[in-house]
């Protein structure tokens, strides 16, 4: 698990979570236990988008990935996020249960 003393910058994870595939990618890996393998969520776009995407997460801090063989397993540092912003993940993740 990455550290969580990791400076998250608030204009990364906006931008980062202003794309509605990247959203999706955030909503699946929210609600697994358990990290996902890259390929098991789904998006409708092709393989170097999917690509562009999860790097963009990456680099904002709000996904880590390590290798498991010859798989590329990704969790969401939802711990992380949490104590640099409270409550940003519930608001992207719910926006009809914010007021």
């Amino acid at each position: 698990m990455a550290d969580l003393d990791t400076e998250l910058d608030l204009s990364l994870v906006l931008h980062a979570l202003s794309d509605p595939q990247r959203r999706t990618i955030v909503r699946e890996l929210a609600a697994s236990e358990e990290p996902l393998p890259c390929g098991t969520i789904e998006l409708e776009v092709g393989k170097s988008t999917r690509t562009h995407h999860f790097r963009v997460l990456r680099e904002a801090g709000l996904i880590e990935q390590q290798r498991d063989g010859t798989r590329k397993l990704t969790s969401l540092r939802r711990e992380a996020i949490e104590v640099a912003f409270p409550g940003l993940l519930d608001a992207v993740l719910n926006p009809a249960a914010t007021p």
